[in-house]
Parts: structure tokens; sequence; C-alpha cells
């Protein structure tokens, strides 16, 4: 499609996910009148439901709607991919060679999936029993592959380094152990959990939780170790031990892989990279302010704060970024702060979640009042699974939650 160049918005959002959605429906809320998004997909998806998609507890298509429908009613949407930050010009260059300029930025690209990072990895996604959830494509032959599964070898991966939702490769873990659990089988599968950390969970109250669940399941969990190199052909895996500088060769029947993550490659370039080797947005920890250029704010995935990254954390990111980017508009101290939150819902059966809550202190930080959510619960499984796609569809993305 053709765009007219050099096209000026006051405020340019570069994303149309969850972080991108949220502040400009606050920013418009807010009563600001010139607000871009620039994004190139025509999708929308609510991607922490891809973990039950992958376990069959829910549809692909109940994760998707179309991006304009998501769309904050007055934002112009710019169909186009950001390729380029110049911020002495202060001006974005996309992919067909548009020029948009800006007086104030939001950067919220997202995280890129680095399957190519791992040997061998790309060839054998989505075949040789070989899966991941961070892709919906691929979600939907997760519970393919393990569903008629009745003995063999199961190895579930998390990389080193930051990643999205980190939650996220324990969960299809205990959901594909739930599954044969139920179907008598379990005692015929070894479960092995490949974790880069030194223990289950940061924050040792939840930690404590699930070294319960994975003894109930009889899972073999490798700390300190990741993947570093698979052979679909002859279904191997090899599993790097950091501690002990040691690998180990496996013969696996069915592999969920989670891909290691980092910024875009043209954010990583970037002037406001933080020259990091993951290079994502440099900006302040508590009010996502760049700390050269101050008329650009980041949050989510592509930030580098330091906390956990979750949808939940940005659904306390987005107000403070508001916040702040509307002050410094007005030419008055930034006062908004942002404590680091973020939450893990942590399904540990098909009916079962603890709902991890922490910030920068990487303490319990809840937010649901009476309820223990530092246990398994069936009303925290109901939160997960319809509860907080309602929220986020109808309150998050319109600004209201």
């Amino acid at each position: 499609m053709t765009m007219p160049d050099g096209l000026h918005h006051r405020v340019v959002i570069i994303g149309g996910g969850t972080a991108g959605i949220t502040v400009a429906a606050r920013l418009r809320n807010a009563g600001e009148s010139d607000v871009a998004i620039i994004e190139p997909s025509e999708d929308h998806y609510y991607q922490p439901l891809w973990t039950i998609v992958g376990a069959g507890l829910a549809k692909a298509a109940e994760t998707l709607r179309s991006e304009a429908s998501v769309m904050p009613r007055g934002v112009k949407w710019i169909r186009d991919a950001a390729t380029e930050i110049d911020p002495d010009t202060q001006t974005v260059t996309t992919a067909a060679g548009v020029l948009v300029n800006y007086d104030y930025l939001v950067v919220c690209p997202g995280i890129q999936l680095d399957y190519d990072k791992i040997p061998g990895l790309v060839d054998t996604l989505g075949k040789n029993g070989v899966s991941s959830n961070y892709r919906i494509d691929l979600a939907p032959r997760t519970y393919e592959f393990f569903r008629d599964m009745t003995s063999g070898t199961a190895v579930f991966t998390m990389p080193s380094g930051p990643i999205k939702c980190a939650g996220a490769p324990q969960k299809i873990a205990y959901l594909a152990a739930d599954h044969w659990q139920k179907r008598g089988v379990l005692k015929n599968i070894h479960m092995i959990l490949v974790l880069p950390t030194p223990g289950m969970f940061g924050v040792p109250e939840f930690s404590n939780v699930l070294d319960e669940v994975v003894k109930r399941y009889n899972i073999d969990v490798r700390f300190q170790s990741e993947m570093i190199e698979i052979d679909g052909n002859k279904r191997e895996v090899v599993i790097k031990d950091n501690k002990e500088d040691s690998t180990t060769t496996i013969k696996y029947d069915f592999l969920h892989a989670v891909p290691p993550q980092s910024a875009p490659d043209w954010i990583k370039r970037s002037p406001i990279s933080d020259k990091t080797a993951n290079g994502y947005v440099d900006v302040g920890k508590t009010s996502h302010q760049h700390p050269t250029y101050h008329n650009i704010f980041a949050l989510g995935d592509a930030g580098n704060t330091p906390n956990s990254k979750t949808g939940a954390a940005i659904r306390k990111q987005a107000p403070v970024v508001v916040a702040n980017l509307l002050a410094e508009m007005r030419g008055q101290a930034l006062s908004a702060e942002y404590d680091g939150y973020a939450s893990c819902p942590l399904v540990t059966a098909h009916n079962r979640m603890l709902l991890a809550e922490f910030d920068y202190t990487m303490k319990p930080h809840p937010t649901i009042p009476v309820i223990n959510t530092q246990k398994e619960r069936y009303d925290m499984w109901l939160l997960k699974r319809y509860g907080l796609p309602m929220m986020y569809w109808n309150l998050m993305l319109k600004g209201r939650a």
C-alpha cells in the first residue's frame, strides 16, 4: 500500500500489541487527540492463553481478534513495521520507507523469538515430536504430540535470559503431566524439565509450592541447564549443565521448546538501545523514560526494566508511562513510579492455579483480598481461563484497567 511521505503526529507509538493499544487508549481517555500507532499486523492475540491452547483446553481462535477491532477510536493506525528510530531528528522509518515524525515516542514493539539461536530447532519445529507454545500456529501441535503419548521421554526446556511469561515453560509441563496422570500413564513417562535457574522460581514462597508440584508429578528437574542443540531426525536434544560445564544428549519422544529471546534486531542497532547483548530499550526502571532522550518512553517486553515480562506488568506500567508522558509534555516533574509489579498465573493442573504476584523486591505482592493466592486453587484457574481474558479485551485494551 502507498503512504504519504513525511507523516507527523504528536505521539507516535511503535507496536500495536498489549502495551501499545493500552497506552493509546489511556492517552485518548486523557484527551490526547493526535496519537498514531505503527503496527504491521492485522491480527491481535491474547497470548497468555496460548499455554492453555497447547494443553488442549482452549481453541486457538479464542485468542484472536482483528487489530482493527482493538484500535482505540481516534488513533491513526499506520499499517507498517518500524525499522529505524532517529531520536535526534525525531523520526521513525518504516519498512515501506515512510518517515514518521513525532514530538513524543512510545516504544513497545514486543520481543523477538530467537529460535535460530538453537542449532537444529527451526528445522524440526512442528514435527519430530517438537513444538512450542510461543507460536500460535504451533500451540495446537503441542497437544497433538503429547495427547496420545503413553510412554517414553518428554523434555520441556527454558532458555537463559529474559523471556516473556517466564512461567510458560513450566506450565505446559504441569498440564501435560496432569493429562498423563488422568490417563493413568504418567508412571510410564520420564518427564525432564530443563531450567536455567538454580530453583523453581525466584520468589521462595512460590518456589516452595512448585517444589511440591514437581514432586507430585515425579518430574526430573535439571537446574542451571539449557538446551543448546537438537537433532529432530534422531530425536536427540543436547542439554548443557552450566554449573558443571558439561553436556548430556537425551533421546526424547516429545519436546516442548522455548526459544531464547531478545529485543528486535532493529532495536538492538538503535541509538536508544541499552547496548547489551539482548539490546532492550534503555529506560528508567521506575519512570520508563529514556535517560538521554526525554521525549521517548518504552514499556512492555522491549524495555530493559528488570521486571518479569508479563501482560500483568504492562497493566501496571501503562498508567505510569501515560502519567509521565503527560507530565513531560507539560514541562512538569515526572512523579509516577512503576514498582516492578508482575504476576505469573502458574497453572499446575487442568483445574488448578496459583497466582505468583511480586515486584522489584522479589517478595509476594498480593492484589486480591481475602483469598490465599499462594496455593493451588480452582477459583484461580477460573480467573486464568475466563476472568483475565475478559478483563484484557473489555477493560485493559480500553485503558480502564
